[in-house]
């Protein structure tokens, strides 16, 4: 009988801390749960200082300014999450493969050339002077 009791306030209790908004944040905000782990620890060694007969100043400014940070961070709305990559990654990756196709593909990168610089003329070459002729050489030839 007591085991059911037990377990029936276990549960309620159990759904009374679902339904918190602060064990929410809690269980949701990292950053939160490191101010509150910061707290914790400069709390505890303060007190290790204290029951030493040590001077605990110090350790309890930390564990103030620790306790401080966690209850703005409670009162705060909850930070929104950023979305990773989004339009910027995006953007990037097809930049980086526009880059390569133009690199790897030489009709792409004719066109590409083309329409910023114009399309090259075609025509053929012909040269209007006569080829220069090779003077006779002297080489073996008898001296006089």
């Amino acid at each position: 009988m007591a085991a059911k009791e037990s377990i029936g306030k276990a549960s309620a209790a159990a759904r009374a801390a679902q339904s918190n908004q602060y064990v929410k944040r809690i269980i949701e905000d990292e950053e939160l749960r490191g101010s509150l782990l910061a707290a914790y620890l400069a709390a505890r060694s303060a007190y290790g200082r204290m029951s030493n007969g040590k001077p605990a100043t110090k350790a309890l400014f930390e564990a103030v300014g620790a306790l401080r940070d966690a209850s703005t961070a409670l009162k705060e709305p909850p930070k929104r999450k950023r979305r990773r990559g989004g339009f910027g990654r995006t953007l990037m990756l097809a930049l980086v493969a526009g880059v390569l196709a133009v690199a790897l593909s030489e009709s792409l990168r004719s066109k590409a050339l083309d329409l910023l610089f114009g399309a090259e003329e075609e025509f053929d070459y012909s040269s209007t002077t006569m080829p220069a002729q090779e003077a006779p050489s002297s080489v073996g030839a008898p001296a006089s």
